[in-house]
């Protein structure tokens, strides 16, 4: 009997895994950290983070399951990345509704919703209100920066509207039609191209504070930024920087440097300047269902000795 300890409770979850695998697994769910402690101490797999304090508790752990695709800063330490035990996450189970947050950006800058929407406000009939050029998609370049699942799911939705997609990863995961493939070291002699910078990368030691003033000044003055990956990729001050100065024209953002993002920061006020408060997938409605299926399939997976689903790099956090 494998023994598989929620550090991060989900009750609903326990019971339909101890439903589902009651001949193979144990399923505990600690009501507090001194138990978790306790119940670590033995357990084969876990769900959540298992803290610098806890790991050298843990004598049979050989899975840890992250309840999140970009874990936050911290949870990959130096003990656990050097660790044996491996290490998955959910990607994949909001691709979809990710990609169509991107392309709303997409649409909105490129016609000049901003602008038509203050004039609305305004209660103006302008038809004249769009400060910004047009852009026909179909004519058009979309630069993906992290072609993971979220990344080659929004290939797809561009290569529909007939964009031109240039890819940049620095591991391929997916054979993905009608993409120019590059690695990171070609972004930025391709930065001139795009008229969309679509930003999905997840946040590393590598990409922490990528987007700086310096590569803001190789974009086109036409072009727009997406940033839907992770907040702490993009140094915010060198990007208000290029909206004020029109290094670039507008930009549409999900995630931030600083969340909340505060009330007095200069980007609330800025025009073509689309933001939306993290909330990328916030409603989509079968997201738990997804992650719960691929936890239940990895569960089984592991039982039998097979290779797991999504398994991390922990040098590089995904």
């Amino acid at each position: 009997m494998l023994k598989f300890v929620m550090l991060d409770r989900r009750e609903y979850w326990a019971e339909r895994l101890q439903a589902s695998l009651a001949d193979t697994y144990q399923i505990v769910t600690p009501e507090n950290e001194a138990e978790a402690q306790l119940k670590i101490a033995d357990a084969d797999a876990a769900y959540g983070w298992v803290s610098p304090e806890m790991l050298p508790l843990a004598q049979k752990l050989r899975w840890l399951h992250s309840p999140r695709i970009g874990a936050d800063a911290g949870y990959y330490y130096k003990e656990l990345t050097e660790h044996p035990v491996v290490v998955t996450n959910p990607r994949g189970t909001f691709n979809d509704h990710i990609g169509q947050h991107i392309m709303m950006y997409v649409l909105a800058l490129a016609r000049g919703l901003f602008f038509y929407m203050e004039a609305q406000r305004q209660q103006k009939w302008d038809k004249n209100a769009r400060k910004t050029p047009y852009i026909d998609l179909a004519t058009s370049t979309a630069m993906i920066v992290g072609v993971g699942g979220i990344g080659q799911q929004a290939a797809g939705y561009c290569t529909a509207f007939g964009m031109k997609v240039v890819g940049i990863d620095a591991r391929w995961e997916y054979d993905i039609p009608d993409v120019e493939k590059h690695p990171p070291e070609d972004l930025d002699s391709l930065l001139p191209e795009a008229d969309f910078v679509i930003v999905t990368v997840p946040h590393t030691p590598e990409t922490e504070g990528m987007w700086t003033t310096e590569r803001f000044q190789l974009m086109k003055r036409t072009a727009y930024f997406i940033n839907i990956g992770r907040g702490m990729t993009t140094k915010l001050d060198d990007l208000v920087e290029a909206l004020i100065n029109g290094t670039i024209a507008g930009c549409g953002l999900d995630v931030f440097e600083i969340e909340p993002l505060p009330s007095d920061h200069k980007l609330w006020k800025l025009p073509n300047v689309i933001l939306t408060p993290h909330v990328a997938f916030k409603d989509a409605t079968n997201i738990s269902e997804r992650q719960f299926e691929m936890l239940l399939d990895n569960m089984r997976r592991f039982a039998a000795g097979e290779e797991l689903r999504n398994i991390v790099d922990k040098s590089v956090w995904y």
